[in-house]
């Protein structure tokens, strides 16, 4: 591509050099340099691209993009820019040919719940006959295979890529999950959404917004990016029950859509919810009548997440009946309430990604009614993460009958540091505390009795945990099962 085409998509404070005649690729890390590359310098956690520009030079860069001018030698032109990580989206997206505009694409975002309802769309897209790819927390599951990803909302090059990819295997369809951080770090520039899908917002990441008022207009930026073109086929699905969907109403001139359990006014809304061993049943009131629904999924935030899924997909077109005959098909999602399969043993086992208080609470809340006895709570927090929430994480947990306090991906932090800041909340004495989470997965086995139900939360579908910055296998379901057929001799 032409260099000068490419760079006309940024805003550019000044150039320092002569720029090249083409370009033949985009890295945001050096050791991907090859000749004709436009390397990104990048500001990350730990790591500052800037530092790594001259090694991109000596690869073959022959465009850097950085946020100031940099002592560098060879056949290089500096682009000076305000904000390298809007400029990797625009110029990704650019370079790509802005791939999302031939694609429908669905952005999720909220606190809790984005796994499911982007899951659950993908599904009734691809159960409809409908190629498509889905981005986020689990990974980029691209027609039914699945890839590996590191991050809820990728960083801006990968996404782009993904959309390529997706567009290129003959895809109609992408459903992203998106992050606060994502949308404040620039992930999504240049991603062109036709529905913007909110869930709710709670409690979470103020160690990077600062205040719940600069998380929730983080999560807002998703529907001001919707653009103004009114002549687009573009929406916004709304959960009717929380109260920020007001104010996010307001950021976009498009159609909106709401749902809720509770609002009377929501578009879509879950009625006379009955739970069952292996199902969820509810009516569904909706624009064509009151349907009913059966779900092979768990839980009362399971029906908000159905109530989600129907109204993005029911906006561009899809048939009630379509949707909901696809729902009622789909298998539990993993990691996210799932019932682990324990053959003859004489207890439950479930494990959940919730590691928010407001998650710890519907979780907790959605086991009750499979619990024959007692239900024992395994929770852990992250290290070198959000402090303030883990308080209010244990006393939400403390909900449950018995409280294993523990860890989470406690990378650089001290067992205790967390289990410490977690105990302060809790409000009875039935608990203990127990670093190191395999340590705690066994323990509840331990102490478990016939009719007991254990609900892990916090890892979900991960298969791992982050101890210093080093990925350790580690599955709670598994060590569970271990652990209780030896104690139950099975």
């Amino acid at each position: 591509m032409q260099a000068t085409q490419l760079l006309q998509s940024l805003p550019i404070k000044r150039i320092i050099g002569t720029l090249p005649d083409n370009i033949k690729d985009i890295a945001i890390d050096s050791r991907n340099v090859q000749d004709k590359t436009i390397f990104i310098c990048i500001k990350g956690y730990t790591v500052d691209a800037h530092d790594y520009a001259q090694q991109a030079v000596d690869s073959g860069a022959t465009i850097v993009i950085v946020d100031h001018e940099l002592q560098l030698t060879g056949d290089v032109a500096q682009v000076i820019v305000e904000d390298t990580s809007r400029a990797l989206g625009l110029l990704s997206a650019k370079f790509f040919d802005y791939p999302s505009k031939d694609l429908t694409m669905f952005g999720v975002t909220g606190t809790n719940g984005k796994t499911s309802v982007s899951t659950m769309i993908q599904n009734i897209l691809q159960g409809l006959g409908v190629r498509s790819a889905l981005s986020g927390t689990i990974g980029f599951n691209l027609n039914g295979i699945m890839y590996d990803s590191t991050n809820t909302t990728s960083d801006a090059l990968t996404t782009q890529q993904m959309i390529f990819r997706a567009k290129a295997e003959g895809c109609r369809g992408m459903v992203m999950e998106v992050s606060s951080h994502g949308l404040v770090l620039g992930r999504l520039a240049g991603v062109d959404f036709d529905v913007a899908i909110f869930t709710n917002l709670t409690h979470d990441h103020l160690d990077f917004h600062g205040t719940m008022e600069n998380y929730g207009n983080a999560k807002g930026m998703l529907f001001s990016q919707l653009g103004q073109d009114l002549e687009k086929d573009k929406h916004a699905v709304l959960n009717a029950d929380d109260e920020w969907s007001a104010k996010y109403a307001g950021l976009t001139p498009y159609p909106i859509w709401t749902y809720a359990l509770h609002n009377e006014e929501a578009t879509f809304q879950g009625k006379n919810i009955r739970y069952h061993d292996e199902l969820t049943e509810f009516d569904m009131v909706t624009p064509e009548g009151t349907k009913h629904v059966k779900l092979q999924l768990l839980g009362e935030f399971n029906v908000y997440n159905a109530l989600a899924a129907t109204a993005a997909l029911y906006c561009r077109g899809y048939s009630l009946e379509d949707i909901i005959g696809q729902l009622e098909f789909m298998a539990p999602i993993k990691g996210r309430m799932q019932k682990i399969e324990t053959g003859k043993l004489p207890i439950s086992i479930f494990v959940d990604y919730a590691h928010t208080p407001d998650a710890i609470e519907q979780a907790i809340r959605a086991a009750k009614p499979y619990a024959a006895r007692k239900i024992i709570f395994v929770i852990g927090t992250g290290g070198d993460r959000d402090k303030s929430k883990r308080p209010t994480m244990a006393e939400k947990a403390s909900v449950a009958d018995y409280v294993i306090l523990t860890t989470d991906d406690p990378r650089y932090e001290d067992y205790d540091s967390i289990v410490n800041d977690l105990e302060k909340g809790m409000t009875h004495k039935n608990y203990t505390c127990i670093g190191d989470r395999a340590d705690a997965v066994r323990h509840a086995v331990d102490i478990a009795e016939e009719g007991d139900l254990i609900l892990f939360a916090g890892k979900g579908h991960e298969d791992y945990q982050i101890i210093e910055n080093t990925k350790y296998p580690h599955s709670d379901a598994e060590i569970a099962l271990i652990a209780a057929k030896e104690k139950f001799e099975l």
